[in-house]
């Protein structure tokens, strides 16, 4: 047999463990030798304390080892009732094997038990059932009398009838049956339909019903209730369904009210498609949506349940007809007005005060959760197309305005003057009241068309100079062919470089941000190209002038003394005065330009090759001549009010300085100075000038020419050009045989 500690090796785990402790708590103790006097009492005291903890455990085990033997005898007593029991519950199976057979004879009184419960069942309904064609012909009656609740309720008691039998019927698996009942209710079906059409025309004429009378009105209302109880009733129960459910009469109804409001008001546009038509088509439509939605709110509100919403419904209804409606007309090809019609009813009028803001209609009606009545999408493809109407009108405006602009070019008299006596005509003021009148309209809209609105205002305006340009042109071709027509050609220039000033100084005035007033540089290209073009037109009138004048210097005849540049003197005044009716910046750009014309074409008269001096007194003669005409000529400039600094005839006073020099062999020096001041000067130029002299030669022109060549000229940016405009006439050719051997 095995030793205690190899059963319990516990046991001998805990006593070494006791016996280390024992071991350390003592050398703890008795580490000094004065210490081991109180052994003694210390082994007392610990014999004591044993005695109590092995008494204590006693008791444990004792009260342990009786509830052991209690439970034993429990044990014991239960496993002796368990046999009784299994005795007693064999005794009784052998005792219901005895009797089984006489169970068999149970079954057929409960067939007879079933089948007694069923007749009792038809017994019972066979007045109802013999009463039913009868009850049909009454409910007719009754639904022709418009007495719809009575004739409800007979209907549903008949429809209760049916389904329970048809119910039975199922649970029974008698389907074939199914079919006969089904036929003697068939009468229903056309009672149902009968209902059915009253109660959608009364649902239809709803609007008007609340408001003369609302019975009829609830009574369907409350017949629509009860068949939607039955429906879920029914749909809960899922068992059986029988034939025509769920009838779904409460989604019919808000069906027929859509339709009804739909119907109503929202047919196809056709001819009201457009002006005046539309603006009333849109006008009752306000008037009428206003009006029933107070009706719905004040009336149709107090006949409905609450969980109806009917106030909601019929608002979105409204809302999404519109919708479509309004995008069913801007299928159209809607003219400018129409199209600006629509977009103020659609984002100004519908919410305004007038419509859906309406203090009678609120805060019950809110559309700010429909969203918008026209997608943005759809108000910016609107505005688009407005755009592009309003365009077309302004471009055909604009030309109707310039066609009368040029036809009163033809008139007999001179065009208006304004308070300073400045010319002009009605164009500026025409064109800018027409793009502000457009640009004003369409911030009544949004602030994008206006912008659109703004932004084609000026693409027009830039394509109408361009097309002023053109017409000025022509009129300038014209005029060259027979210079009496149009009588006063240059006082309508004038009044053109007038008109043009005026829109340059009004175009800012477009501008829908009063702190951005930049005028695009393409449009401020444009009108710097026609006063340009008019600038042009009226010095080439003034060319046309002088050149006769031009044509006779130099000559002998103009060196002795004649009046030439006295009556250039006047042609040059004349053109003067005319052109002080015209603003100043463009007066100052015209006498400049006039001043470089005048000495261009003297230059260019000088340098034709039509004289050359004979000797000294000759080339005296043409310094003192020179010096009298440029003289005169940058006096009456200066007298016009064109500062000297700014004239280009200085151009003739170097000049003659080259002719009036008596030294040829310092004429290099003197050339170099005049092409360092006038660096557009050629070779040509400065060879047809030492021609003019007439004593310059063969080895000075060369030193001259060579002199050039080594002094390369850049111009400034700033140079006014004069000698390059001058074309010097071709030297002729020496030609070595006889005119003889030529032919």
């Amino acid at each position: 047999s095995s030793s205690p500690d190899e059963e319990w090796p516990e046991v001998e785990k805990a006593e070494k463990l006791a016996r280390g402790a024992a071991l350390k708590w003592a050398s703890g103790v008795f580490y000094r030798p004065e210490k081991l006097e109180g052994l003694g009492q210390y082994r007392s005291r610990e014999t004591q304390r044993n005695s109590s903890i092995q008494s204590r455990l006693k008791s444990t085990v004792q009260s342990y080892l009786e509830g052991v033997s209690a439970g034993l005898e429990q044990l014991r007593s239960a496993a002796q009732e368990v046999q009784s029991v299994c005795q007693d519950l064999g005794a009784a199976r052998w005792a219901l094997l005895d009797s089984a057979e006489r169970f068999q004879g149970l079954q057929q009184m409960r067939a007879l038990m079933a089948e007694h419960v069923q007749l009792a069942s038809v017994v019972q309904v066979l007045p109802q059932l013999f009463s039913v064609q009868e009850m049909f012909s009454h409910t007719l009656q009754l639904l022709h009398g418009q007495h719809l609740l009575e004739a409800h309720a007979e209907l549903m008691m008949m429809e209760h009838l049916r389904d329970d039998i048809l119910s039975q019927l199922h649970l029974r698996g008698l389907s074939s049956a199914q079919t006969t009942v089904l036929s003697y209710f068939g009468g229903l079906q056309e009672l149902n339909e009968s209902l059915a059409k009253q109660l959608w025309d009364i649902v239809g004429n709803s609007l008007r019903l609340v408001r003369e009378d609302p019975v009829l009105f609830v009574s369907a209302v409350r017949i629509i209730e009860r068949e939607e109880k039955i429906d879920d009733t029914l749909l809960l129960e899922a068992t059986f369904l029988p034939p025509g459910r769920p009838k779904g009469w409460k989604q019919k109804f808000y069906q027929v009210l859509r339709e009804t409001i739909t119907g109503a008001h929202f047919h196809a546009p056709g001819t009201d498609a457009e002006g005046p038509g539309l603006a009333r088509h849109l006008a009752m439509l306000q008037k009428d949506i206003v009006s029933e939605l107070r009706v719905v709110k004040d009336l149709m509100v107090q006949c409905v349940p609450a969980h109806y919403n009917i106030l909601s419904i019929c608002t979105a209804t409204y809302h999404q007809a519109l919708t479509s409606h309004l995008q069913d007309i801007l299928r159209e090809d809607l003219d400018k007005q129409a199209l600006f019609l629509l977009l103020e009813w659609a984002l100004r009028v519908y919410h305004s005060p007038e419509m859906m803001g309406h203090p009678d209609l609120l805060p019950e009606v809110d559309v700010s959760a429909l969203g918008p009545l026209m997608s943005p999408e759809l108000v910016d493809q609107t505005e688009r197309k407005y755009v592009v109407k309003v365009k077309a009108s302004v471009l055909e405006w604009m030309q109707r305005t310039l066609e009368v602009e040029f036809k009163e070019w033809f008139r007999e008299e001179e065009p208006e003057t304004d308070h300073q006596g400045f010319f002009q005509s009605a164009l500026p003021v025409i064109v800018m009241q027409m793009l502000n009148e457009n640009i004003r309209v369409a911030s009544l809209i949004t602030d994008s068309l206006q912008q659109k609105v703004y932004n084609m205002a000026l693409e027009e305006l830039e394509a109408f100079l361009g097309r002023l340009r053109e017409a000025l042109a022509q009129c300038g071709k014209e005029h060259q062919k027979d210079r009496t027509l149009p009588k006063y050609y240059v006082s309508y220039l004038l009044a053109m470089l007038n008109n043009n000033l005026a829109l340059s100084s009004s175009v800012s005035s477009l501008h829908p941000d009063a702190a951005c007033r930049e005028v695009p540089a393409s449009l401020q290209a444009a009108l710097d190209r026609t006063q340009k073009k008019a600038c042009q037109l009226l010095l080439e009138e003034l060319l046309l002038d002088l050149q006769p004048l031009c044509l006779q210097l130099p000559s002998r005849k103009w060196l002795s003394g004649s009046q030439l540049v006295s009556s250039m003197c006047e042609v040059i005044d004349k053109y003067a005065k005319d052109f002080s009716r015209v603003r100043k910046p463009v007066f100052t750009l015209l006498l400049t330009e006039s001043e470089l014309l005048v000495a261009s074409q003297y230059l260019r008269a000088l340098m034709q090759k039509k004289m050359v001096c004979k000797n000294e007194e000759e080339r005296g003669q043409l310094c003192d001549r020179l010096l009298q005409d440029a003289t005169q000529l940058r006096d009456l400039f200066c007298g016009l009010g064109l500062d000297q600094s700014q004239q280009s005839l200085e151009a003739v006073f170097a000049l003659r300085e080259l002719i009036c020099l008596k030294d040829p062999s310092l004429l290099s020096l003197e050339v170099l100075g005049f092409i360092t001041k006038y660096p557009d000067v050629s070779d040509e130029h400065v060879s047809t000038l030492l021609d003019l002299r007439g004593d310059v030669s063969k080895e000075v022109r060369h030193v001259v020419l060579e002199m050039m060549a080594q002094h390369p000229q850049v111009l400034p940016e700033s140079y006014r050009p004069i000698f390059s405009t001058i074309l010097v006439p071709a030297p002729e050719l020496p030609f070595c045989l006889r005119k003889g051997k030529c032919a």
